[in-house]
């Protein structure tokens, strides 16, 4: 093996063993049509997430319901022409960035279309089914609610998936991410905390030949088992331009013919929970579980300070035996207040998972540098005149595993080739300005998005080297034996310290939730010290979430005398 001396045990598909009766659990198309065909009376809505496949639960599902009347409500959606009208302005042009706004479901529909549809059914004897994407918009009897994740809704958007909102099945994926992101998935989400535990039903249709639906009591159960225990969320792996090799042998990652760049392994917005009833699995986006146990989660003072957002990030970024990272930096807390309307930046840090003899991160700026030359010096790279002179204007610093290197934003960084990072950050993870990226196109051909015009207006040049060095770099600070704090930034909202043992070690939610890594030892096993929940075993690169409801629990390693060492996040 090249990068472990053991065979890791990482579990890409983690599940959560829930004790419900499983004869209430439907798995498969034909065990949903039979129980959905026993209503008979009043409005059956289904509720469908943008980027659930409507007409496959039509034709699979619906259609062999008995009805008196059935309609889609997307018939009555306005013309694309209306709906850019509407929202091209808070779209913008840029492929990557637009503006939050405040639409509502009805911003979507003709509303005269929705009234008269709303007649019809009201009128019509027996069940009547009312189906789509705001078909909620309709008082019902009954709702079942069909989901799906946001990384699946992105793999059917690379497949030639049109938005809700545009007839756009061949426009490149960052435009149609965009669209969903700032648009469509934040009316979803208002529809989806409206009306979701109001269900007769949940449907998990990630799948289609694994489709999965569960009564309400069902998933409550389940709510009430993650917020009082440890569980990881399902990881998931793509390739880049920069991409690594080393995530293909740690976390036994399939063989793609090229690399694996980065991995969300605790991103609650874009990853999945899965639970377990017997044999049969549900598969839902985490972020419900945000939505609906915000405070069991989060804590109380986090909560009160993000709402219903989970604030801590942990992804991978890989570089072993692939190249830099571009060069970028993330904009100031009110630069994206009053320019794109979210209320927090992507402050982060770089912890060392891995590193070669050449392993470095760019940080900061180097001393007495001229603004005007270095963005001037950008500017020509990225037309082509001529490439960027990185050692001129930016520091490099090499690195070793378990270095920490905080990184608030307004500081230029990147992460060098053969550098394995665990990257710890608040989660408004696509506000990235690139600057520059060693002349690369993406894996789509096209050039990798660039926004000097955005980046200019908030590198802090007074970051530089020695500044850097002191304030950055591995500020490590000794709270008690075992337990070291090695940041974030003062400007940073995350405070992270590493705990190692080869005993057991205690320790505290400290008022947060807490996001932490293995990142030493083959496995640990978390217990709660007043046996409030079962033991949780991880393994060496897992990512797990202890909610702050859990309060108390301690760390030892699985392998007795082991030493293991973990880093752990939580809110300040």
């Amino acid at each position: 093996m090249k990068y472990l001396s053991f065979k890791n045990a990482y579990d890409k598909f983690p599940k959560k063993q829930i004790s419900f009766d499983e004869s209430l659990i439907l798995s498969g198309i034909s065990e949903i049509v039979e129980r959905l065909s026993k209503y008979h009376n009043g409005i059956l809505a289904i509720e469908l997430y943008p980027g659930t496949d409507v007409k496959f639960i039509y034709e699979n599902i619906i259609r062999h319901i008995p009805t008196s009347l059935t309609l889609n409500i997307e018939s009555a959606k306005k013309s694309y022409k209306d709906l850019a009208y509407a929202f091209d302005h808070q779209l913008t042009d840029d492929r990557v960035f637009g503006k939050m706004g405040y639409a509502s479901i009805e911003d979507f529909y003709n509303l005269d279309k929705i009234a008269d549809i709303r007649k019809q059914l009201e009128s019509a004897p027996g069940l009547k089914i009312v189906y789509g994407f705001g078909s909620t918009m309709i008082s019902y009897d009954h709702l079942i609610y069909f989901d799906i994740t946001r990384w699946e809704i992105q793999l059917r958007f690379r497949q030639g998936m049109p938005n809700f909102t545009a007839d756009n099945p061949r426009e490149d994926t960052l435009r149609k991410f965009k669209r969903g992101y700032f648009l469509e998935w934040r009316v979803a989400d208002k529809i989806k905390q409206a009306h979701y535990l109001k269900s007769d039903y949940l449907v998990s249709s990630e799948r289609p030949d694994q489709i999965t639906m569960i009564p309400l009591d069902a998933f409550i159960t389940g709510l009430d088992l993650l917020t009082s225990s440890p569980f990881r969320l399902i990881p998931y792996f793509d390739p880049g331009v920069w991409g690594g090799q080393w995530m293909k042998e740690v976390c036994d990652l399939p063989e793609n013919g090229s690399n694996y760049a980065w991995s969300f392994d605790g991103v609650p917005e874009e990853n999945a929970l899965a639970f377990s009833f017997g044999h049969k699995t549900f598969v839902f986006p985490a972020i419900n579980l945000v939505f609906f146990r915000p405070v069991e989660l989060l804590g109380e003072r986090v909560y009160g300070r993000f709402g219903k957002e989970f604030p801590i990030r942990f992804d991978f970024l890989d570089t072993m035996e692939g190249g830099n990272l571009s060069l970028q930096v993330h904009p100031l807390t009110e630069y994206i207040q009053n320019t794109f309307g979210m209320n927090y930046t992507q402050d982060e840090s770089y912890y060392i998972l891995d590193a070669s003899d050449d392993s470095v991160v760019y940080l900061g700026v180097k001393p007495g540098i001229d603004p005007h030359h270095l963005i001037d010096s950008l500017e020509k790279a990225n037309q082509g005149e001529a490439l960027f002179d990185d050692q001129a204007f930016i520091n490099s610093f090499p690195v070793k595993k378990h270095d920490h290197l905080l990184i608030p934003a307004g500081t230029i960084h990147c992460s060098g080739k053969n550098t394995m990072v665990l990257e710890i950050s608040a989660t408004p993870y696509i506000f990235t300005f690139k600057l520059w990226d060693w002349g690369r196109l993406g894996l789509d051909g096209l050039p990798r998005p660039v926004h000097i015009q955005h980046g200019k207006k908030v590198i802090q040049y007074d970051r530089d080297t020695e500044w850097v060095k002191k304030n950055l770099i591995n500020r490590f600070e000794t709270i008690r034996e075992n337990e070291i704090r090695t940041g974030l930034h003062e400007r940073e909202f995350i405070e992270t310290r590493r705990l190692s043992t080869t005993t057991k070690l205690t320790t505290q939610t400290n008022g947060s939730v807490n996001v932490l890594n293995l990142v030493e030892g083959k496995a640990a096993i978390i217990e709660s010290p007043e046996g409030k929940f079962e033991p949780f075993t991880v393994h060496y690169a897992e990512t797990f979430i202890i909610p702050d409801g859990v309060k108390n629990y301690s760390i030892r390693s699985a392998f007795e005398g082991e030493m293991i060492m973990v880093i752990k996040a939580f809110v300040r």
